[in-house]
């Protein structure tokens, strides 16, 4: 049962939490419709860079909240140690756990809505906020169907099963047709990279077809002419952040049943599935230096303190997730790690000011 107690502490820490997410959402808006602007040319509007912004915000919100927490919990319960309600709490009789567990109730409620968006709203707002742009720089069709890309150039059908970084394609499968629909030319090649001069196919099996016989030959290399765009690639392709826990569970499980490498896709299932605990050590931390040395200071200095921590602890992240790709660490044990150091200095917080 919430008492009301619990509503009070709980309400100024979610009206912060609120505010600093839709504060950061906003600077983040800004400085990526001025990326996409640059991008803007031929279909590609003014009005479909500011779309496909506002399209990605559920995903930044999903992966900013943690730092939101971080920030809003310092400046809402510093607020109230400004005033002096909290020391009027513990006055009266109110334990430090009592707070902290009202603080994590409130952040609980706004973490189960974050939730819903990064697993289901943000990763089809992204798949369309993809396509937006794809149909805005390229005039070409491409469909992402389970057995890879489609895409078609006049009277040519291409076909490619895998989409690495780096511009480099995998099984591509070319079909060309004449003017009444009949096949004529058949390729595939094992690897398709983008060079200085164009595209290139590697390990290619050509097959002509005409009226009574087939010709088949195999070269090592050779060019291949075609208006698919890099850049229209870059979109499609499927990049581990844009993807639901789920999604990327079932295509680490396809990426190993094909012998290939699922290292980044696993690190990024598990910092999805591990984001909760994050959010709740954030709003953990915050107790001790609300209670400690930021209990009088202003809300500038509390604002930096957390900036400061949030950004340390994104920093070890993406340390620990570069090693986990480069040198085949445990995924999961890489992704811990840097929550359970954090959830220590928390402890060893909560002790130093005698908590």
């Amino acid at each position: 049962m919430i008492s009301l107690l619990d509503r009070y502490i709980g309400r100024a820490v979610l009206l912060s939490i609120t505010g600093v997410l839709a504060l950061l959402l906003v600077l983040i808006g800004f400085f990526e419709v001025v990326s996409e602007l640059e991008d803007v040319a031929g279909g590609y509007t003014t009005a479909k860079a500011y779309t496909y912004v506002a399209l990605t915000l559920p995903r930044y919100t999903y992966e900013i909240f943690p730092l939101a927490t971080l920030l809003g919990s310092l400046i809402g319960l510093g607020a109230l140690a400004g005033n002096s309600e909290l020391m009027a709490m513990r006055a009266a009789g109110v334990s430090i756990g009592r707070i902290v567990l009202a603080t994590l109730k409130s952040g609980l409620l706004m973490l189960l809505l974050v939730l819903v968006i990064g697993e289901n709203l943000a990763p089809r707002a992204e798949l369309q906020a993809q396509r937006l742009k794809m149909e805005g720089l390229s005039n070409q069709i491409m469909l992402k169907t389970r057995f890879g890309f489609w895409s078609r150039d006049e009277n040519t059908f291409i076909n490619i099963r895998q989409i690495l970084p780096n511009q480099v394609l995998v099984n591509v499968s070319v079909y060309h047709y004449d003017h009444e629909q009949r096949l004529q030319r058949a390729l595939h090649a094992k690897r398709a990279v983008y060079e200085t001069s164009g595209w290139v196919l590697e390990s290619v099996r050509e097959s002509r077809f005409n009226n009574d016989r087939i010709e088949v030959k195999r070269r090592q290399r050779m060019p291949w002419s075609t208006r698919l765009e890099p850049s229209v690639l870059d979109v499609v392709s499927v990049k581990p952040h844009m993807l639901a826990a789920w999604d990327l569970w079932r295509y680490i499980d396809y990426l190993k049943q094909n012998g290939q490498a699922a290292q980044t896709y696993e690190v990024a299932f598990w910092g999805k599935v591990v984001a909760p605990a994050v959010t709740l050590v954030m709003l953990f931390l915050s107790i001790p230096f609300v209670f400690g040395s930021l209990r009088s200071v202003g809300i500038g200095q509390r604002i930096f303190v957390g900036a400061m921590i949030g950004i340390a602890f994104y920093l070890l992240n993406r340390a620990f997730s570069y090693l986990a790709v480069v040198y085949s660490f445990n995924a999961l044990f890489t992704t811990l790690l840097p929550v359970l150091l954090f959830f220590g200095y928390a402890l060893w917080k909560f002790r130093r000011v005698g908590l």
